[in-house]
């Protein structure tokens, strides 16, 4: 039997509600049970593919291509299940479904409501492809009292009373804050929240309340006793020195034993959480630390490279050295700022991916500088086609080197790819196609050269990474940049999209069109962030 885990948040956004979800998915995963984690956002649009990085943070892709929320990253970092389609809807794909239908006739001519259609559309999302399960955890996104989550809030409360007794809960998020000025913690957010959520039909089981300082007992039974759930059931969750800590600081406070107590499963086995002493062991006692100079557009919210960023600590963790990410606006390189005083202390440079021409000349001069001074280089999607774009002006004699969607260009050394092969066929497109979901997204094979650095990295030939972009490396040039030192190594199997690039001459210089952070996990670091950080190990040796 398949049980559900509803999880909703209230007081204020930014609780940790997508990281909570991915802790206690881990530890019951750790305790033998099979997970899964979906995430409901009440946002109309269709997904987050359209949206700023400065709107909604980095959009994570699958490896069946869709576009979602950046908390499904953290949903896979922490399990391990690669995430899919299936698991990320918003309120703007449900009502383009509904209203398809209807627009078909589908409703045989009846009047669509939110209630039954909308919810019921909720629902049918919620439980599908659940068979082989033992626990799906839903994450409801926004907060309680958001006009825009009601009707999820209302399907949630729909399927808890269609389900067997016993086979759902709901865990409330919530706030209990400090006022410095009094001295002590108030829980009278924590209790109108639950009012709220209870308004609208739903009784939580288990609170978990995010605190700067401890819960006292005492604060623990007044949540409990105004909020209608056991004390043992108020969970308090302060801050962790690292979000891979959060796993092992929930389990002390108990909130996956509430759980399970909740379910009438209190007997379960206890959970093997070697992997995350490990992690925070690795963490906590490195033997040494590299400075990375990120160069790229959306560095004024972090949030916007998450993947990136917990990529590049993976990588440190597989050499136990503490990664320090110097993140670098490409924009200041253009206005006059010192690049070789911003970029010699690092140890590696970066250039991340991105759309747009902003910056895009910072980004050329940063992998110059690397090429130039022998400094460990990583420039992924865009970050491989500016590589490209430089090494196309300064090593293999074509200085008017640009691509097409900064403009029009006499040298189009990256253009707009219009026919490419996926797994449902051959996928066609022109510059006029509506921007969202057609973009080569998800998962795609590569070619590796056998003697190649790359390979050597991953040691197979054959791979599978995650794609999300509109232009490519154009192929014609590949002989020309070749003869400058620039190698195709990776290849799409029919040999006409360039997957990766790199300069056998210099200690590590990689390009790849790919993400590979999207598949990079702490206690399974990405090969490719690994041995980056390996060679900027070396590199700080030398400096």
């Amino acid at each position: 039997m398949t049980r559900y885990i509803f999880i909703t948040g209230g007081v204020v956004s930014s609780l940790g509600k997508g990281l909570m979800a991915a802790s206690l998915a881990a530890l019951l995963q750790a305790r033998g049970f099979r997970v899964r984690i979906r995430k409901f956002d009440p946002y109309l649009n269709v997904d987050p593919g359209t949206m700023s990085p400065y709107q909604h943070g980095e959009v994570y892709v699958t490896d069946d291509g869709a576009e979602t929320d950046l908390d499904l990253g953290h949903y896979e970092r922490f399990t391990g299940v690669s995430a899919r389609q299936s698991d990320n809807v918003t309120q703007g794909r449900v009502y383009q479904t509904i209203i398809q239908r209807e627009r078909r006739g589908d409703y045989l001519g009846a009047t669509v409501q939110v209630i039954p259609h909308v919810t019921d559309e909720i629902k049918a999302f919620a439980t599908a492809d659940t068979d082989d399960l033992d626990f799906v955890l839903c994450e409801i996104g926004g907060t309680v009292g958001d006009i825009e989550s009601l009707p999820f809030m209302e399907a949630i409360r729909q399927l808890h009373n269609d389900l067997d007794r016993g086979q759902s809960i709901f865990v409330h998020v919530t706030l209990v804050p400090y006022i410095a000025a009094a001295g002590e913690l108030k829980t009278k957010p924590t209790q109108r929240s639950v009012r709220d959520l209870t308004s609208l039909g739903i009784q939580p089981d288990i609170l978990l309340c995010r605190c700067e300082h401890p819960l006292p007992d005492s604060e623990r039974r007044k949540i409990a006793l105004f909020c209608n759930v056991r004390p043992e059931a108020v969970i308090p969750a302060r801050d962790a020195k690292s979000i891979y800590a959060v796993p092992e600081q929930y389990h002390a406070e108990g909130l996956d034993r509430e759980v399970l107590r909740a379910f009438g499963m209190g007997d379960a086995p206890p959970p093997k959480l070697d992997r995350w002493v490990d992690i925070m062991d690795r963490q906590l006692n490195p033997e040494g630390e590299v400075t990375i100079g990120v160069v790229g557009k959306y560095v004024g919210l972090l949030d916007a490279y998450k993947s990136l960023y917990e990529a590049l600590n993976h990588g440190g963790l597989a050499n136990r050295v503490k990664v320090n990410v110097k993140w670098i606006d490409a924009e200041l390189f253009e206005k006059g700022d010192d690049l070789a005083a911003s970029l010699e202390p690092m140890h590696g440079i970066l250039v991340p991916g991105g759309f747009g021409v902003r910056g895009s000349e910072g980004k050329i001069a940063s992998v110059r500088f690397a090429r130039e001074r022998n400094v460990p280089f990583f420039g992924i999607c865009l970050g491989m086609q500016m590589a490209c774009i430089e090494g196309a002006r300064n090593t293999a004699g074509i200085p008017d080197a640009s691509t097409t969607e900064f403009g029009e260009t006499s040298e189009p050394v990256v253009g707009l790819i219009t026919e490419w092969m996926s797994t449902e066929g051959l996928q066609k497109r022109t510059a006029e196609t509506d921007l969202g979901g057609t973009m080569r997204l998800g998962a795609y094979p590569a070619k590796l050269t056998g003697n190649s650095v790359v390979a050597g990295i991953y040691g197979v030939d054959d791979i599978s990474e995650r794609h999300r972009h509109r232009y490519e490396v154009n192929a014609g040039y590949r002989e020309r940049l070749e003869k400058g030192g620039l190698i195709f190594s990776g290849m799409s199997p029919d040999g006409t999209l360039p997957e990766i690039v790199e300069r056998p001459d210099h200690p590590w210089f990689v390009g790849v069109q790919f993400h590979p952070e999207l598949k990079s996990k702490p206690f399974d670091p990405h090969p490719l962030f690994a041995s980056f950080i390996e060679a900027a190990v070396k590199q700080s040796r030398l400096v």
